[in-house]
């Protein structure tokens, strides 16, 4: 089962306690997965289509508590190249479709005249627990969250311009969450691509489950990568401090084909011939052996110094 097939099973087991919450999360999930049919003499039919079966029996449920209508449900396969069941929930005239239009803030009155509206209705959404609600109905009807381990992303499909602005206002109503728009073949995409906010938007919509699932791939990717680059960067320093070593035994070497070493002061000569004794030894631990120790530093002037002295011969 995939990672948004799991996160909308669990969201799909969330009832609304309150009944502005449970009105705003089926509103939110018949804009973004339902579609509007003319039935005859000026009448409507909701049909809301998904592919997952939780999800179908969960607002079955949520319409029947909230409007004491109990949707019927079809099978169907899905469109496009993939196959699958689709599950179909439907509402007639006879089952007030209308009226249910009008209290999801689908169908609206303009000059006497009933229009489509193309958007959130704003009076479903004025408390954060109603927002909340609404993106879980959005999500749960057009959404998709991938799989941490692969990559971070949220998204929500839409048919329209303005509605794919009124999800972005929606999300970004929420502290931390910057959503985006991009243009789709078919519609819109209210995205998210941050894996901190791609783990709070599962949160804020209630999948507790996942957002400690999400959180805790987050936790090992994170590790991993700084344990990568904690590895880079002992490599880049061992092969500097190589590169280092192999310079000053050159530095050596023309001293002792050119003058000899003993032309070095008994402290440079030390030095000198320590190093060449331990050619991979780090310059902390080269320190130590010199009589008496020195510090890094103090061992770092020492072969400077004679790099100098070759440069100048």
């Amino acid at each position: 089962m995939s990672f948004a097939s799991e996160t909308k099973n669990e969201l799909a087991r969330i009832v609304p306690e309150k009944k502005c919450c449970m009105l705003a999360e089926i509103a939110g999930f018949m804009r973004f997965a339902g579609s509007i049919h003319l039935a005859g003499g000026g009448k409507f039919r909701i049909v809301m289509t998904t592919t997952n079966p939780a999800v179908a029996r969960h607002y079955k449920t949520l319409i029947k508590t909230y409007f004491s209508v109990d949707p019927s449900v079809g099978m169907g396969q899905e469109s496009g190249l993939k196959k699958g069941h689709a599950y179909m929930l439907s509402i007639g005239p006879e089952e007030l479709s209308e009226q249910i239009l009008r209290e999801t803030g689908i169908l609206m009155v303009k000059e006497g005249m009933n229009f489509i509206s193309d958007g959130i209705y704003d009076g479903l959404i004025k408390t954060k627990c109603c927002r909340k609600s609404y993106l879980r109905g959005a999500f749960l009807g057009s959404g998709t969250v991938n799989n941490p381990e692969k990559e971070y992303h949220f998204e929500i499909g839409t048919g329209t311009e303005t509605l794919a602005k009124d999800m972005r206002r929606l999300m970004n109503s929420f502290t931390d969450i910057n959503a985006r728009i991009v243009t789709r073949k078919k519609g819109y995409g209210v995205y998210l691509k941050s894996g901190e906010q791609v783990r709070d938007a599962i949160g804020i919509m209630g999948a507790s489950s996942m957002f400690f699932r999400f959180d805790e791939i987050m936790m090992m990717k994170g590790l991993k990568s700084k344990t990568y680059r904690i590895n880079n960067i002992d490599n880049a320093n061992i092969d500097k401090s190589l590169r280092a070593a192999e310079k000053q035994i050159e530095s050596i070497k023309k001293i002792e084909r050119k003058r000899g070493l003993d032309f070095l002061s008994a402290k440079l000569r030390e030095a000198a011939e320590v190093r060449l004794e331990n050619p991979d030894v780090g310059i902390e631990e080269l320190g130590k052996m010199m009589s008496p120790p020195l510090s890094k530093s103090g061992i770092n002037n020492r072969l400077r110094r004679i790099e100098e002295i070759a440069k100048e011969l």
